[in-house]
């Protein structure tokens, strides 16, 4: 649980509004340290901004203009009633409509959610776009569910949550557990609820119906996208680098395919139960065999693969690497870990889920000199191909792969060099964690003073 002593030397205005934080949600560890490492760095923004501390800006930001929480009642294939629940943090608006997705999760809690939400206000701040921060989700677990259990528990909690959306309003998308058959059901639900086509109102649609080319890979190319721009800052590339990555689902994968396609040998990757290593580099049709159609477990790469060696409930990034990923879920990569990773060579970390490094291994990697991309920058090319479905919806017209490609490059340099920028401003260069939190912030800032007390 944080505290208010990890910011004793810090400006008034951020230790008071971290004390707000803690004292309003006490029993929420995944959201105050979301806004620990925030406010962490803005004390040079409100220092050289008096108005920001004035307006108590900090403090409005920490508090989500809406939440709401919901019974999602549905009935399995025996007949049996269950009863989960549903969230929605509608958390700032001041850019633009909340645009973030919904996680289906055992671990769903309103904390997590909120964390997810806080997040996702800085990032979709850094893409240069008109998008507020908000997240969703639920308790509930897809894995082990049939189609008809999965739609008729998508269509109860679209019946709820229908009433908060719209294109203007409130746009959702996929997180972890929410993929393309269950954007499908909630898409056809709220179709059927409000009785229009409002394709904006959703994104991560099926490509058929309203989706766009590269939704899929976004979030990992986007990733891999931001960790080469910085290593070109520094003289470098992911060209012979050699490149592990955590997790195996949809960012994990297509951060594989980038890394790939931009000369490393992407030697690791794995999932709950173990981890796979491939001297050789990763085989990745076979990893998308497994894992996007078969749905099986990293182990039984090498069932198929024999030079690869599995290691069942380790530790992946004990493998020696240039470059890691972390692509799986918060909190994964500890103080311990990269310590592991600074000893074996590891130049640059980036990103690719949201908060999977703690605290205490970020200041590790970054004492040690390492290049360390927060995952508000680095992963934010999921959200800005949202947008750009949302930009092709209002069109009714879509675009060739290589177009939606070399929009997701030209906005993920954007957010590179936004970050770039912001930290060389406040003295800091190189330092993308300071660089982010402030570049996103000064931008959210600004529209909540421009637009008055709301």
């Amino acid at each position: 649980m944080a505290n208010t002593s990890d910011l004793e030397n810090h400006h008034p205005g951020v230790r008071s509004a971290f004390a707000h934080v803690v004292r309003r949600n006490p029993d929420e560890p995944e959201f105050q340290q979301a806004v620990l490492e925030v406010l962490d760095s803005l004390s040079p923004a409100l220092s050289r901004h008096p108005e920001y501390a004035k307006e108590r800006i900090l403090e409005r930001l920490c508090e989500p203009e809406r939440q709401i929480v919901f019974r999602v009642p549905w009935r399995d294939d025996q007949g049996r009633v269950h009863v989960n629940r549903g969230f929605r943090v509608e958390f700032n608006s001041a850019l633009g409509p909340y645009k973030g997705g919904l996680r289906f999760h055992p671990s769903v809690n309103l904390g997590v959610i909120k964390f997810l939400g806080f997040e996702q206000i800085f990032k979709n701040a850094l893409t240069g776009m008109s998008i507020g921060g908000g997240k969703g989700g639920s308790d509930f677990d897809p894995k082990g569910r049939s189609d008809t259990e999965v739609e008729r528990f998508c269509q109860s909690f679209m019946t709820e949550l229908h009433r908060h959306l719209g294109e203007h309003t409130d746009v959702p998308a996929g997180d972890i557990g929410v993929g393309g058959r269950e954007i499908g059901y909630l898409f056809g639900q709220y179709r059927r609820l409000a009785n229009r086509w409002e394709a904006g109102v959703i994104t991560g649609k099926g490509l058929s119906w309203g989706g766009s080319r590269v939704r899929t890979e976004a979030t990992g190319y986007g990733n891999v996208l931001f960790a080469q721009r910085m290593l070109e800052r520094t003289g470098q590339g992911l060209e012979g680098r050699r490149v592990v990555v955590s997790g195996s689902g949809n960012v994990a994968i297509y951060s594989v395919e980038k890394a790939q396609q931009l000369g490393a040998t992407v030697v690791a990757c794995s999932d709950s139960g173990g981890y796979v290593v491939d001297e050789k580099g990763l085989d990745l049709d076979l990893l998308k065999q497994l894992k996007e159609v078969e749905r099986a477990r990293i182990g039984e790469y090498v069932e198929r693969r024999g030079d690869a060696r599995y290691v069942k409930g380790g530790n992946v990034w004990d493998v020696p690497c240039d470059v890691a990923l972390p692509s799986a879920t918060q909190n994964e990569l500890d103080a311990d870990s990269a310590r592991t990773l600074v000893r074996n060579g590891v130049l640059a970390v980036s990103e690719g889920a949201n908060m999977p490094t703690t605290p205490e291994a970020v200041k590790v990697l970054r004492e040690a000199g390492v290049l360390f991309a927060p995952g508000k920058a680095a992963n934010a090319g999921g959200v800005a191909t949202s947008v750009l479905e949302m930009r092709q919806n209002a069109r009714r017209t879509s675009w060739s792969f290589e177009h939606a490609e070399s929009e997701l490059a030209e906005v993920m340099t954007g957010i590179h060099d936004r970050c770039e920028e912001a930290a060389e401003r406040y003295g800091s260069p190189g330092d993308y964690v300071l660089g982010a939190n402030v570049a996103g912030f000064e931008r959210v800032a600004g529209a909540m003073l421009a637009q008055g007390l709301i």
